[in-house]
C-alpha cells in the first residue's frame, strides 16, 4: 500500500534528520520538524472546505505555515500548537508581520495535550502512533462535522471518508517527482443504541432502531411490529445520517435525517412516495411529534 511505503520513506527521512536524537525524544515531539510543501498545504484546506467562518488548529504547526494560509487566503480564525519554543516565537513573529495576529496564535505546547473542541478543522501532519493517541479524543470532544485533514499519514483503524492523492515537485527538502495524501476524515455524530422513531402515514407504527457504530459506518436492525430488518449501508457523515431498510413492496427505503443529541428527524422515500420520520434515544425522555 502506498501509505505504507510513504510512511517508512518518512521514517527514513526522520532517522537521518534526528541523527543521535533518542526515541523517547521523537516520540515526545513527534519526530524532527519537516515542512508540509506549500501545494499540499493549499490542498489539505481545499480538502478541508475551509472559509472565513473556521476556527483552523494545527497540531505540530512548525513554522505556522498551514494555519497562517487558512488566514490570509480565507479569513479564518485558527491556532498553531508546536512543541519548540522558537518556532512558536517565529510563527506569531510572522503573524504580526503580515496583519494576521489578529486572526491567529501559536502555541508552546504538547500536541497531544492541547485543547481542540474548539476547532471546526483540524490539521495534521504526525506520525500514525501520535495520531491514534489522538484518536479518541478527536471523536469525544470534537463537534460533529467537523473536519480532521492529514498528510500522508492515517489513523490506524479510523478509515478516512476521503482520500486525495496529488503531484509535487519537492518533498522533505529534495527536488523531484513526489506524491503526497492528503486524507479527510468528517467527525461523526454518536448514535450507537437503541431509538424509538415513528413515520409519518404509516398508520402511527414505532420502529425501534438498534443502531451499532463503527466510526462514521453504522450497522444494526429496525423493528416494527412482528418484522425485524437488517439496516443496509448505514452511514454517517458528521450529523447527517443515512441508511436503507427493505420494503414489504421489494423496494428498499432511504432513511436520511440529521442527528441532534438524543434526537434524529429526516425523511424516508420509498416507492410510494417521501415521509418525514423523528427517532428518540430510547434512554431519553419520549417525545415524539410529527408536523
Amino acid at each position: 500500500m502506498r501509505a505504507s511505503f510513504v510512511a517508512y520513506f518518512f521514517l527514513g527521512v526522520l532517522w537521518a534528520f534526528a541523527g543521535a536524537t533518542s526515541a523517547a525524544e521523537i516520540a515526545r515531539t513527534g519526530g524532527p520538524y519537516v515542512p508540509t510543501p506549500q501545494a499540499v498545504v493549499d490542498e489539505m484546506l481545499d480538502v478541508a472546505g475551509v472559509t472565513h467562518d473556521d476556527f483552523v488548529i494545527d497540531l505540530g504547526s512548525g513554522d505556522g505555515r498551514i494555519v497562517l494560509t487558512a488566514a490570509s487566503r480565507f479569513g479564518a480564525r485558527g491556532r498553531g500548537i508546536e512543541i519548540d519554543p522558537e518556532l512558536v516565537q517565529q510563527s506569531n513573529a510572522e503573524a504580526k508581520r503580515r496583519g494576521l495576529d489578529r486572526l491567529v496564535r501559536f502555541e508552546a505546547r504538547d500536541a497531544l495535550k492541547a485543547r481542540i473542541a474548539d476547532a471546526s478543522v483540524l490539521t495534521l501532519y504526525l506520525l500514525p502512533d501520535l495520531m491514534h493517541q489522538l484518536r479518541d479524543r478527536i471523536l469525544r470532544e470534537m463537534k460533529p462535522g467537523a473536519r480532521v485533514v492529514s498528510h500522508d499519514f492515517r489513523f490506524n483503524d479510523w478509515a478516512p471518508d476521503r482520500t486525495y492523492t496529488l503531484d509535487i515537485p519537492e518533498k522533505y527538502g529534495t527536488s523531484g517527482a513526489f506524491q503526497s495524501t492528503v486524507f479527510l476524515w468528517i467527525v461523526p455524530a454518536r448514535v450507537d443504541g437503541r431509538w424509538s422513531a415513528i413515520v409519518e402515514g404509516e398508520r402511527g407504527e414505532r420502529y425501534v432502531f438498534s443502531f451499532r457504530q463503527t466510526f462514521q459506518r453504522v450497522k444494526g436492525a429496525a423493528s416494527v411490529g412482528e418484522r425485524t430488518m437488517k439496516i443496509e449501508e448505514g452511514k454517517l457523515e458528521g450529523a447527517q445520517i443515512r441508511f436503507y431498510l427493505p420494503g414489504p413492496d421489494g423496494y428498499r427505503r432511504e432513511f436520511t435525517g440529521t442527528v441532534e443529541g438524543d434526537a434524529i428527524h429526516g425523511t424516508m422515500a420509498s416507492s410510494a412516495g417521501r415521509a418525514e420520520w423523528r427517532a428518540m434515544r430510547q434512554h431519553a425522555p419520549l417525545a415524539l411529534r410529527l408536523r
